[in-house]
């Protein structure tokens, strides 16, 4: 079916996300951005649909004035965030449907294509170019040399605002990053994004009590003790803090991402 652009719903670091067709939304490049990311997203999130992960359908692929576009469902309701502040679900119920989400992520299989965790620091050093010391990235790949053997399929940016309640259930949204990894990964990226991004706290309570659900949840549902899931993040958090500095990170919590990768590489 083909659409026509409505109204912006939404926009992130790479896209913007516009009304389509009745039922569906297209997921349009930025002016300037090269066609390839959304292209590699299209890839991974076919992929992963077709695999029976939890990734939305695409449904098409388009281009408007020179700009690549992922036609997709419109889903309907409100954010995993919004859900969780407005008190319509608890940071518990919030942390377990995050998790329950990261185990059906970890169980469907990697597309081929799927860049490992090398590849894909490799790429955002590509794309953001020598934006930190020398000996920061030396020792980041030395990190992912020593830890980062592949593993299992992670999302890579899964939070709660890439999560949408439906009256289907929750959707996971935004597959660009998906990547072969450690399942410690990407619990290790949650707590980040969770409990580190937010410029008017030191920690986000409010994340870190969801993170907290999500850690003790995961650890229920595969089995591994809370301390062993704990011991097996650490090597990754300074990863994940590299990842986030490279893509731009707020200038209100670079400087204290950047003093936490420093320490963690001493």
């Amino acid at each position: 079916m083909q659409g026509t652009l409505g109204e912006k719903l939404g926009e992130g670091v790479f896209a913007e996300v516009y009304a389509w067709a009745p039922g569906q939304v297209v997921k349009l490049s930025k002016p300037g951005m090269p066609p390839w990311v959304l292209q590699h997203e299209a890839r991974m999130t076919r992929a992963v649909f077709a695999a029976g992960g939890p990734a939305p359908e695409v449904l098409d692929e388009v281009t408007l004035d020179g700009r690549f576009g992922i036609v997709l469902p419109r889903f309907d309701g409100p954010t995993l965030r919004q859900a969780t502040r407005t008190g319509a679900i608890t940071h518990e119920q919030a942390g377990a449907i995050l998790a329950t989400l990261c185990v059906a992520v970890h169980q469907t299989p990697p597309p081929p294509d799927a860049l490992s965790l090398r590849q894909a620091m490799d790429a955002r050093l590509q794309f953001a170019g020598r934006a930190l010391p020398e000996s920061i990235i030396t020792g980041v790949f030395a990190l992912i040399e020593h830890h980062a053997h592949d593993d299992v399929l992670c999302h890579s940016d899964l939070h709660p605002g890439n999560v949408i309640i439906t009256a289907q259930g929750p959707k996971l949204i935004d597959w660009l990053g998906a990547a072969r990894a450690p399942a410690a990964y990407e619990i290790a990226q949650c707590q980040v994004l969770m409990s580190e991004l937010d410029p008017e706290h030191d920690d986000d309570p409010e994340g870190t009590a969801v993170n907290s659900a999500l850690q003790a949840e995961y650890a229920r549902l595969t089995g591994i003790a809370p301390a062993a899931l704990t011991a097996a993040m650490q090597p990754y958090l300074p990863i994940v803090r590299v990842f986030l500095l490279l893509g731009g990170a707020k200038p209100e919590v670079r400087q204290r991402l950047l003093q936490r990768v420093e320490s963690a590489l001493r």
